[in-house]
């Protein structure tokens, strides 16, 4: 049967391919009886008498009306497995002992072996036929198919083969395994090769993708394996890990590309459940910027939590909405007992954050509320000054005439010895939270510093996906350029334990996440490339050439740093830090300013900012001691002692500064 007259019965409307399986099946049914009497009887007599053909008329009627209500003819042919095979043999076997009751009832001249050769023939005509058929459509179709290698030959392996038999990208070529005890063996229908076999496997069978199906192992395994894998010619994907199956995000049969995750292979501390709980549960508490990235997974977090009311606080209307909408499904999933609160508004308003507050009693807060992409706030400094120093500072105040009992400020590692006014601006905020810490207020103010976040809406990671998928050039400002890394996930955990290991103490806490060891940039453009099934090449690099004429390559362009970008970001102002009962939680002794000291600075950035005058606010940047040098953008951070903290640092503010700014 030629490919186009297959595809043109399998294209035909339900009810004609019902009607077809009707007729096909009569025909079937009576060639194996009269089959079946020729080989009992090794004659052709029977064909003129009567009497023997009644038996098959009897039969035929119950064995199509078993068919039908055993849903046999609403299986698709393409789909049919065991189920469809016990349903033939339930059909046939009483079409055999219709058979046999006719041959009683009216004494014919059949011999009584026939209904069981009839049954057997039955079976292999009537359910061969369709079973070469999806053999058929199946062989057709995977020409058009991508090839897979699988990677791990366990059960999530098993299945990621039934599913790809199913359907229509994929179609599965071998099982690679890192246990010698399965090499040779066959499982699911495809042999089992060692690791090292791989290239040869690649080229052999042309496969296009190899899968990783090992949602179990860590992250940490994932990522040595990951390795090993980068300088093979061919695409990596994988199924969803343990975590992800787990919260039902993925299922163990999607394939989705390798995650970022895996490739820097660290592995996330299980959350310490008191300290998770300590500041939120059956608490009023509210997250500023709750549409934001961080501020959207604190809110995930924190519902699970189960606070009495939850505060989402956001100037974005859209922002809000999806952030509001996806909590209300999860607490109507979960069944949770939570009252979700949403507000949209600025937070440099602080009559109205103040109002809030007491309307809510709020006990908590996670002020995530910032502007955060540095190009975006070097090109707009004074908006983006005003909303991350005032706004922290609005929130801040009205927190403590509130009475709210924590607050914890989501700072950034560039604001360590900043090179551009986003940082320079959070230190500021910092600074803010220090000096009123220490005012004698009721509330307990924390900062939590850590740098980039996975999947963020300022992150790399989606920009390199997008420009591999377009074929490139992936841009890279710098050769050298290095960047932490950590989940959002991981990140806003570590932000509300690390909010609750304030407590006890006199506030003023900066807290420091580990971030893990620093990675290259250029270097993690040049791994997605390569587990993309392309080959990295140096836009403009003369030896590129040559590689661009025998393989699929994807550039890499390095453009020039950003205004105010650093090559190496640092958590640390100073020297002194002290772990925690946490093992990526530290806490640091950083200078801070007094209330004496800080007030006129803040007034006259605020006068800066009221006038639009940014010449101004970057002079007064420059001078302020927060060690703000933007003539050092793109160049290594230095790196120099800072002494520890002392009394009179940071003695009590003589008043609360109060900020006129209530801007959008």
């Amino acid at each position: 049967m030629s490919g186009d007259p297959l595809r043109a019965l399998f294209d035909m409307p339900r009810t004609h391919k019902r009607i077809l399986q009707v007729l096909a099946d009569t025909i079937l049914l009576s060639a194996s009886f009269a089959l079946a009497m020729f080989l009992r009887t090794e004659s052709l007599a029977f064909l003129t008498q009567g009497k023997v053909w009644a038996a098959l008329v009897a039969a035929l009627p119950v064995t199509l009306i078993i068919f039908v209500k055993l849903g046999f003819y609403r299986a698709v042919i393409r789909y049919m497995g065991l189920r469809a095979l016990i349903t033939i043999v339930n059909g046939v076997v009483a079409s055999a002992l219709a058979v046999s009751a006719m041959i009683v009832w009216l004494d014919l001249p059949i011999p009584p072996a026939v209904p069981v050769i009839y049954a057997v023939l039955a079976m292999c005509t009537v359910g061969g036929v369709r079973f070469a058929l999806r053999a058929i459509y199946q062989r057709t179709h995977s020409r058009d198919k991508t090839r897979v290698i699988i990677y791990g030959a366990g059960q999530s392996g098993r299945q990621t083969v039934h599913s790809m038999g199913q359907g229509l990208e994929h179609t599965a070529v071998a099982f690679v395994d890192d246990n010698p005890d399965l090499w040779g063996s066959q499982i699911a229908g495809l042999r089992v090769f060692a690791p090292s076999e791989l290239e040869r496997l690649l080229r052999d069978y042309g496969a296009k993708v190899l899968l990783l199906a090992m949602p179990s192992v860590s992250r940490a395994v994932r990522a040595q394996i990951l390795k090993r894998l980068e300088h093979l010619p061919v695409r990596v994907q994988t199924i969803p890990g343990m975590a992800e199956l787990v919260t039902g995000k993925h299922k163990v049969n999607e394939i989705t590309e390798v995650s970022v995750e895996d490739l820097l292979g660290r592995d996330p501390v299980p959350p310490d459940a008191a300290l998770m709980a300590a500041n939120i549960r059956d608490k009023s508490v509210l997250v500023t910027g709750a549409g934001g990235s961080i501020g959207a997974e604190l809110c995930r977090q924190i519902l699970h939590q189960r606070p009495r009311v939850l505060v989402l606080f956001e100037q974005s209307e859209y922002a809000l909405f999806e952030i509001g909408q996806e909590l209300s499904a999860t607490r109507k999933a979960e069944g949770l007992d939570v009252r979700i609160v949403q507000v949209l508004g600025t937070v440099r308003d602080r009559a109205r954050m103040e109002k809030l507050m007491r309307s809510h009693g709020v006990q908590t807060i996670y002020h995530a509320a910032a502007y955060k992409h540095v190009p975006m706030v070097e090109d707009n400094a004074v908006q983006g000054l005003a909303n991350n120093l005032f706004g922290t500072l609005s929130c801040a105040q009205a927190a403590l005439a509130a009475g709210v009992e924590s607050f914890t400020l989501i700072s950034t590692d560039k604001a360590v010895r900043p090179t551009n006014v986003m940082g320079a601006s959070k230190r500021l905020a910092e600074l803010v939270c220090q000096a009123l810490a220490h005012g004698g207020g009721k509330t307990r103010f924390s900062m939590v510093r850590f740098g980039n976040v996975l999947g963020s809406s300022g992150s790399v990671i989606p920009l390199f996906r997008r420009q591999i998928a377009a074929g490139g050039p992936v841009t890279v400002t710098h050769r050298e350029i290095m960047r932490y890394f950590m989940t959002i996930t991981e990140a806003s955990q570590l932000v509300i334990q690390a909010s609750a290991l304030a407590h006890g103490d006199k506030g003023g806490n900066v807290f420091l996440l580990d971030m893990g060891e620093p990675v290259k940039i250029a270097e993690l453009a040049e791994r997605m490339i390569r587990l993309s099934g392309f080959t990295p090449v140096i836009e403009g690099d003369p030896a590129a050439r040559k590689t661009a004429a025998v393989a699929d390559v994807i550039p890499i362009a390095f453009t020039a740093p950003r205004r105010g970008e650093k090559l190496f970001e640092e958590l640390f102002i100073g020297t002194i830090s002290e772990p925690t009962r946490h093992p990526r939680i530290l806490t640091a002794s950083e200078t801070s300013l007094d209330w004496q000291r800080l007030a006129p600075l803040i007034a006259e950035l605020q006068a800066a900012c009221e006038a639009d005058d940014e010449a101004e606010l970057r002079r007064l940047l420059a001078d302020a001691p927060i060690d703000f040098a933007p003539r050092r953008a793109g160049q290594p951070p230095r790196r120099e002692p800072v002494a520890a903290v002392t009394p009179a640092m940071v003695a009590p503010a003589g008043g609360v500064l109060q900020s006129g700014a209530a801007g959008g």
